[in-house]
């Protein structure tokens, strides 16, 4: 559990992890198995007493368990979502008991390729197993019942999270009452794929990966991880924010006729993802991006996703955001259409937004209302109290 601290209004305050060890084995999509692992996992707010309350945030690509609030030993290291979680805020803590968990291959606490493989006594490395989207619900679904938590009041993500909370509904759909999802996609386009093979190519290209096992020569690829960020921080903003930001605007007054970092854009990629490369793990970089690759629930159905969507018995908000050009809305519109011809209660917003993929994280007024107004409607249905009025279905 996360431990109580005085805090400032609107914070969750001090937090710790907290570690679960599982002992039975995870099987996963690709046939292996893991014999055993560990989540960690933040917990923000009180349970209340029938274990209704319970929000599950799933994190994107590089964000971890640590969600809201700061480390009592880092005062500036306030979780990645702390704008939206939190008392006040628009999942409002002292409503909900949020739970933040690390996914299984991250490098952020839970099981990875970087945790020591009990079978040999050296850290997993390459032999760290695939995981998928659906590997790491399943997971998440062992944790929730470890904390007694049958029903979770909502699943919400953003990006790869909100992969994970469209997965929630479809396999553990009597489990879920509301999924939010936040600029994602039912699957990835060619383009996408091809982004996320290019930076995979840049870190196993890179001389100090050793094929996945550089930490038995205590390296690690830096020049490849720091492309691979270069290359993703490019998709996650918009062109418009982008010239915004910089433009062609240089760090001195004329060309050096070089080839080192003169535009303020370059100087901005290379520092990002100079300092990616210091508290990233590659393997688990290439594990994430590979999970984005293989999500697709209507694969199995022909390429129908209303037929995958069926299962779904959620009520669902869905927002994507007019520049975001990695998952664009029209992704974001097939997920509401096969919802609709499966006769689902489904929310849609399209906000005009300027950062691009990266809005999602960021403060945005008419976005915040807008969570803070579906969570209301959330905690006014828990049982117990009463329903709000025109809590209709259909896309609105």
């Amino acid at each position: 559990m996360t431990r109580a601290a005085a805090a400032p209004a609107g914070s969750v305050g001090v937090v710790s992890p907290t570690d679960l060890h599982f002992a039975d084995p995870l099987a996963l999509a690709s046939g292996a198995q893991l014999a055993g692992y560990d989540l960690r996992y933040e917990t923000y707010g009180t349970l209340n007493a029938d274990r209704s309350n319970a929000v599950l945030i799933c994190h994107a690509l590089n964000a971890s368990h640590h969600v809201a609030g700061t480390y009592a030993d880092q005062p500036r290291s306030a979780g990645w979502w702390d704008n939206m979680v939190g008392p006040g805020k628009p999942i409002d803590t002292r409503r909900f008991f949020v739970i933040g968990v690390n996914n299984l291959g991250s490098c952020f606490g839970s099981t990875g390729p970087k945790s020591i493989d009990p079978a040999t006594g050296r850290p997993y490395g390459a032999s760290f197993p695939v995981i998928t989207v659906e590997d790491w619900v399943t997971a998440q679904a062992r944790l929730c019942d470890t904390l007694g938590i049958v029903r979770l009041a909502a699943v919400v993500g953003g990006s790869l999270g909100g992969m994970q909370a469209l997965s929630w509904a479809i396999q553990y759909p009597e489990r879920i009452g509301h999924c939010v999802a936040i600029a994602t996609t039912p699957r990835l386009s060619a383009q996408n794929i091809a982004f996320n093979d290019v930076a995979r190519t840049a870190i196993q290209s890179d001389p100090d990966f050793h094929g996945g096992d550089y930490y038995a020569h205590g390296v690690v690829p830096r020049r490849g991880l720091s492309v691979a960020r270069m290359i993703g921080h490019i998709t996650y903003l918009s062109g418009d924010d982008m010239t915004e930001r910089f433009g062609r605007s240089l760090r001195t007054e004329d060309y050096a006729f070089g080839y080192g970092a003169e535009f303020e854009v370059e100087s901005y990629l290379r520092y990002q993802g100079d300092k990616f490369s210091e508290y990233f793990d590659a393997n688990t970089y290439l594990l994430i991006t590979r999970a984005l690759d293989y999500f697709d629930p209507a694969r199995g159905y022909d390429g129908d996703l209303v037929r995958a969507l069926q299962p779904a018995a959620a009520r669902f908000l869905l927002v994507s955001f007019a520049t975001d050009w990695r998952f664009a809305p029209a992704r974001t519109r097939e997920i509401v259409a096969a919802l609709i011809a499966n006769g689902r209660e489904v929310s849609y917003a399209e906000i005009d937004a300027p950062h691009g993929h990266d809005a999602f994280l960021l403060d945005d007024a008419r976005y915040h209302k807008l969570v803070a107004a579906y969570f209301d409607g959330i905690f006014q249905g828990l049982p117990g109290r009463a329903t709000p009025a025109g809590s209709g279905g259909g896309a609105r």
